[in-house]
């Protein structure tokens, strides 16, 4: 009866990483590398048969992969490349795919993938960092002018000549008049003389945005939350007792127009009003039919859309809900990202044809909640890195880059972000591509509140980790409240009915996870 968040068989393994599955079910975030399973037992037994036989000296520094066919570190482990993944004696190391190059250098094992990011061993992980063997990137914030030439996380040397752009010495995109070039937040900026900043995005040129430097505060009383079910057995009362004991004003739950589904969550509601805690409902509409087929196009898509939205809202508004979440990763559906292991940061990485299904849908929730409560904000939720796929819908531009369609507009930007995806802050150091700030980037290229509505490890996990996990997490966006216009953070979940993701099991709290959680909001106010 209680919910929990399913992954694909529960866990697979693959390569050392798994396969994540949605909150409200029916999306599946593949991070990891089917290719390593098919290599493992050869790779595994003649690498196993290395370690064995290694020499004790290291590797010569700027020994590569490919061209030898094994480097040795200092520490006598031999790495291998092949299928395109990076092993470690044998075993994948860490989460890493579409590896074209393994380089020991300086010390350090490195790999390059087939887009061009480096990534450097950490010990047990994968850190983006540049190619060892040329200059550094550029500090944080540093601009032209006052310096001459500015250095991207890839290498790409960044110039301006009489008010153009140059990349390499090649005009990037359409641009002139430009008066300030901003290095910051892991994305390079522009200010023209007008003084209207643009953001570079490789898949859509230079987009219109704000000034990424202006701090902006978030309204407080709403920092720490939670997300449930419906059809938790704890009573509403019962629910606001456990979350004013964890420090937390803010719940999320989804529902659809299912009758029962909403009459639960009115009464959740109405608790709600009368405690003053805020309830965010996620709007649990999706962009398929019973039968599980894609929406006929974009009219029929937002009729649906609309219809459920309304419902909804018209069902609430009178127990003080302001906000919704209009449907839950959409962009990471089978039927709309193309490639589960690509981080999102390109328009291209979605299904074309299925996009005006999406969209439609999306603009109907917003449009049918509005319709009945005009003053409510309306949230549309992303996973990852998917900046393409927002930046696709705020512009009304599909996937193959035709323009002119219907713009989806939201009030609040709404992100999942679990341990396996990256660090939000320095987001896409999965493997796709050079890490950025994304919620910088969001607060500057939206203009409206962010919150992560969504965040945990994983279910594998011990409970010591998952409590250093909470602390590390809630430190960090927790710093970011005041700068980055984060309303609200909303640990997964209240309760999974195990250990996996649940803070408590009917009622009885987990006590490592619970005692970093409560201690965590104890000593930081949400002010």
């Amino acid at each position: 009866m209680i919910k929990r968040r399913q992954f694909l068989g529960c866990l697979t393994a693959v390569g050392g990483s798994y396969l994540l599955t949605a909150c409200g079910g029916g999306s599946s975030d593949g991070i990891g590398n089917a290719g390593a399973v098919a290599n493992s037992a050869t790779n595994g037994a003649a690498v196993g048969n290395a370690v064995a036989n290694a020499a004790t000296t290291a590797s010569a520094n700027g020994a590569s992969l490919p061209s030898g066919s094994s480097i040795t570190d200092n520490s006598g482990n031999v790495w291998t490349l092949s299928g395109g993944v990076v092993y470690k004696n044998g075993s994948v190391a860490g989460v890493n795919y579409n590896a074209a190059l393994v380089l020991w250098y300086g010390g350090t094992i490195y790999h390059q993938n087939t887009g061009g990011q480096f990534y450097s061993w950490t010990g047990s992980a994968w850190s983006a960092s540049l190619d060892p063997r040329t200059a550094g990137t550029s500090a944080d914030g540093a601009t032209i002018p006052s310096g001459s030439v500015l250095i991207d996380k890839l290498g790409r040397k960044w110039t301006v000549s009489s008010g153009v752009i140059y990349r390499d010495g090649t005009v990037v995109g359409v641009n002139y008049n430009v008066a300030l070039l901003l290095w910051y937040g892991g994305v390079m900026w522009h200010k023209n003389t007008g003084g209207q900043f643009y953001v570079w995005t490789d898949a859509a040129g230079w987009l219109a945005s704000a000034d990424p430097r202006t701090p902006v505060a978030a309204t407080a009383g709403s920092f720490f939350g939670v997300n449930g079910h419906w059809d938790y057995t704890y009573t509403p009362a019962q629910i606001i007792s456990i979350l004013k004991s964890m420090g937390c004003k803010s719940y999320r739950v989804g529902c659809s127009d299912d009758p029962k589904q909403l009459a639960a969550v009115a009464k959740l509601a109405a608790a709600f009003q009368s405690a003053g805690m805020t309830l965010l409902v996620l709007i649990n509409q999706g962009m398929t039919d019973a039968s599980g087929n894609v929406l006929k196009g974009e009219s029929v898509a937002y009729n649906q859309g609309y219809m459920v939205g309304s419902t909804v809202a018209n069902a609430l508004k009178q127990y003080g809900v302001t906000m919704y979440e209009c449907g839950n990763e959409l962009t990471r559906q089978n039927s709309t990202i193309l490639n589960f292991t690509e981080a999102g940061t390109k328009a291209v990485d979605f299904n074309n044809a299925n996009w005006p299904a999406m969209r439609g849908v999306m603009r109907g929730m917003i449009d049918g909640v509005k319709s009945v409560q005009s003053n409510a904000k309306c949230g549309i939720n992303f996973c990852v890195a998917d900046v393409g796929a927002a930046d696709a819908l705020w512009e009304g531009t599909q996937p193959d880059g035709t323009r002119g369609y219907p713009k989806v507009r939201w009030d609040i930007t709404t992100w999942h972000n679990y341990e396996v995806y990256g660090d939000i802050f320095n987001i896409g150091t999965d493997g796709a591509g050079p890490g950025f700030d994304l919620p910088t980037y969001c607060k500057a290229r939206y203009g409206v509140p962010f919150m992560i509505t969504e965040w945990n490890t994983g279910p594998e996990q011990t409970q010591a980790y998952r409590a250093n996990y909470i602390t590390s997490q809630l430190g960090n966006f927790y710093a970011a409240r005041k700068t980055h216009n984060i309303l609200s953070v909303m640990y997964y979940v209240l309760d999974s009915g195990n250990s996996t993701y649940g803070i408590m099991i009917n009622g009885a709290p987990l006590s490592a996870p619970y005692a970093a959680f409560t201690g965590f909001t104890a000593s930081h106010a949400d002010v």
